[in-house]
């Protein structure tokens, strides 16, 4: 049984007439009567009842057809995920992360990406968001996961994953400790580590003006693995959002009064058209179970 004898009978039926089904296959009428004839053969019993020109779907034609017909889509489905894979092998998504995003949700979805997708190359690229932002208009990158902030979201394609608070973290014999929430005003002249890479950086500070609340940074740090390193020794506690967090040693507490958090997104290029290896990452990322 082959492909093309599939094929040649599903337009036989569709068309109730060889002629027209040959010229619809791109054969000649001998090579397709020749074709279904083999066909039957194999099956062993005649799918059609031939009348002069004229023929008929047998009783056996219209038991076994739907058969042949879900055979032949299900090779068709095969042939494209074949033809995909191969053009993922070709093309890797570059994906922009903001770099305060926390890598523990973001890798879990990577490696279930990776296992759906095993012909994809992924190359990541962590930067800011203003980074980030540029990257995505000049089509260094085809997808990022970053927070928005004020940037117009009808400029850009946003699909929100998840929100998150901005908590407050410490050393677990911290004298916050004995708190379970804390306000803005209990960090009022406590040292504090400072991190630069923070989108939201500008308006925690001002909110610290706003409030009147005197905090001082003993230590500056671009990377969020050196921030937590530096609190867990005690130079300060650290504003940081909650999915963030990977040293287990740290005490957390929610920030209230006011209470802080952000959204992170997928953004992509409105009217870019994707690979198939980003439409594959933006239909895995949208459907992912993010936190929250």
């Amino acid at each position: 049984m082959e492909m093309s004898q599939i094929r040649y009978a599903l337009t036989a039926a569709k068309t109730l007439n060889f002629t027209k089904a040959a010229a619809e296959c791109n054969v000649s009428q001998p090579a397709l009567t020749k074709a279904i004839k083999t066909l039957e053969a194999d099956l062993g019993s005649p799918l059609f009842h031939r009348e002069g020109k004229r023929i008929l779907i047998s009783d056996f034609g219209k038991t076994m057809l739907p058969h042949l017909q879900h055979i032949l889509d299900e090779t068709q489905v095969a042939r494209t995920l074949a033809d995909n894979f191969k053009l993922f092998d070709q093309v890797p998504v570059r994906l922009g992360v903001m770099s305060t995003v926390g890598h523990l949700r973001l890798s879990r979805f990577l490696a279930k990406f990776q296992h759906e997708y095993e012909g994809v190359d992924v190359v990541v690229t962590e930067a800011s968001v203003t980074e980030l932002r540029i990257a995505l208009d000049e089509g260094e990158i085809d997808i990022a996961v970053m927070n928005i902030l004020d940037h117009p979201r009808d400029a850009l394609h946003v699909h929100d994953l998840y929100d998150e608070r901005y908590i407050i973290i410490f050393p677990p014999d911290h004298t916050l400790g004995s708190l379970n929430a804390i306000k803005l005003s209990d960090l009022s002249g406590q040292p504090y580590v400072d991190r630069l890479s923070c989108e939201m950086r500008e308006m925690m500070f001002n909110v610290c003006d706003d409030m009147k609340v005197d905090i001082y940074a003993r230590f500056r740090s671009e990377r969020e693995d050196w921030v937590q390193a530096m609190v867990l020794a005690r130079i300060g506690f650290a504003f940081m959002p909650e999915y963030s967090v990977t040293l287990p040693e740290l005490l957390q507490r929610p920030l209230i009064e006011p209470a802080v958090s952000r959204t992170i997104s997928l953004i992509t290029v409105p009217g870019r058209p994707f690979s198939p290896a980003v439409a594959a990452m933006v239909r895995s990322v949208k459907s992912f179970a993010w936190p929250g």
